[in-house]
Order: C-alpha cells, then structure tokens, then sequence
C-alpha cells in the first residue's frame, strides 16, 4: 500500500504563520505520509540558516492574544513588534512548544521535502548559501508534480 501523501504551500514568513506548515509536515511525517513544503515568496524565510529575524505583529492581527485590549494605534508605535514577538517567545518556550528551529529539524529528520521556489529566490536576490542545506531549489511544476498525486494539499 502507498504512503497518503501531503503537500503544503508556505507563503509567509511571520512567527504566527510559521508554525502551522511545520507542525502540520511533522505530524503527517510522523504518521507515515509522504510530505513535502514548498516554500514561496516570505515563505522563504523559514529556510534561512538563522530564524532570529523571524517576527509577530500585533498590527492588523486582531485575533492576537494579548494580556490587555490594544487599540490599534498603540500597535503601530515603534518598538511594538519587538515587544510582541518577545512575548509570543515567551509564550512558546514557557507551555514546552518546540521552537522554528526544532521544528525544522524535525521536518528535516522525519523525512520532510522542503522545496525553495527558484523563482522567488531570484525575484528576492538570495543567495544558495543564504539557506539551511538540504533543501531543493525549483520551480512550480516541480511541486505541481508531487501536489497533483496527494492525498491532502494545503496553502498556508
């Protein structure tokens, strides 16, 4: 019998929208699926060898939990983001969720496709060496092909 097989499509690159497509690929990894990501325009983001510049912002994002209501002018003061990414950090580390990073290397080590969309490789000007190793670099049809055979395809 075939392995489900699951693709997913990572487009931002914000600590909110980073988890989802890792916890996701890890869990049907662990479940014997076949997955790959593929990584698209601030999607990208999230195969960079460091993921300190990885943030939240309380701005625009109304279902963020924050300790008190802030109205959305007190949002978009300098220093916000800094303070609601340290928060959210925070947060992770204090209820025992893994880290971006141990995420990753779990994708990474449970077998996990992680596919780096060329395209936006080039229109962004990055660099090969700008990103974790073992990662493919191609276009959308080299995701199409996998995507087109799958079980479950999701777009985050």
């Amino acid at each position: 019998m075939q392995p489900k097989k699951m693709a997913i499509i990572a487009t931002k690159g914000t600590l909110d929208m980073a988890y989802p497509p890792l916890i996701l690929a890890s869990t049907a990894a662990a479940m014997g699926f076949e997955v790959q990501i593929f990584f698209t325009f601030y999607g990208l983001q999230l195969l960079r060898k460091s993921l300190r510049h990885i943030k939240i912002s309380p701005l625009a994002n109304p279902a963020m939990p924050m300790p008190v209501p802030m109205p959305v002018l007190l949002s978009s003061l300098p220093g916000m983001q800094a303070m609601a990414t340290k928060m959210m950090k925070q947060k992770i580390k204090k209820k025992g969720v893994a880290s971006l990073e141990e995420l990753r290397d779990l994708c990474h080590e449970a077998g996990v496709k992680f596919i780096a969309c060329q395209m936006t490789v080039d229109l962004f000007e990055f660099k090969k060496a700008d990103f974790i190793e073992g990662i493919e670099f191609g276009g959308a049809a080299t995701f199409l092909e996998f995507a087109g055979n799958t079980d479950i395809c999701l777009f985050i």
